[in-house]
């Protein structure tokens, strides 16, 4: 399952991060302050661009560490900036590189527990991967997309699959 996992992850994560530095670029350029775009947010009662990016990250983060049958790491919401946003990915980008191809040899058939709200849930490495861990990463990573794009940030598909730069 790594080359299922990983790869894709470490992908859309490079393209999060590039997405957010044209976010900031578009910031600068029409002298917004950049905390408008990151408590930005599709409808009230949806989550600000910068807890859908930290969730983005904890997706991943989750993902990789469940299915390598390791402890998943922590990493406190304190960013405030594209900048603190981008580390954050640097980190799980890290996360991801450290990861040990073997680890996953089992991944499909293995029992994931997890919390899911206030139950806890079993699921095997397989439905866990496909059926909630990456629908739920993908989603968020693509409200930050439709956040900034709302917000008339300059973006693509090609921003969003992680085309390489020209």
């Amino acid at each position: 399952m790594y080359q299922t996992v990983v790869p894709p992850l470490q992908r859309s994560l490079t393209a999060l991060a590039r997405i957010l530095s044209k976010a900031e670029a578009h910031c600068t350029e029409r002298k917004i302050a950049p905390e408008v775009l990151l408590q930005s947010r599709l409808y009230p009662d949806m989550l600000p661009l910068v807890r859908q990016v930290q969730l983005t990250c904890d997706f991943a983060t989750r993902l990789n560490a469940r299915l390598a049958g390791a402890p998943v790491p922590s990493h406190p919401d304190t960013e405030t900036t594209f900048i603190g946003l981008r580390e954050r990915i640097a980190a799980v980008q890290a996360e991801l590189a450290n990861a040990a191809p073997g680890a996953f040899a089992d991944a499909a058939t293995r029992d994931v527990t997890f919390k899911a709200g206030p139950s806890d849930m079993t699921l095997s490495g397989q439905d866990y991967f496909a059926h909630y861990a990456l629908p739920q990463f993908y989603f968020h990573m693509t409200m930050a997309y439709a956040i900034l794009r709302h917000n008339g940030v300059v973006l693509g598909k090609r921003d969003y699959m992680a085309a390489p730069e020209a």
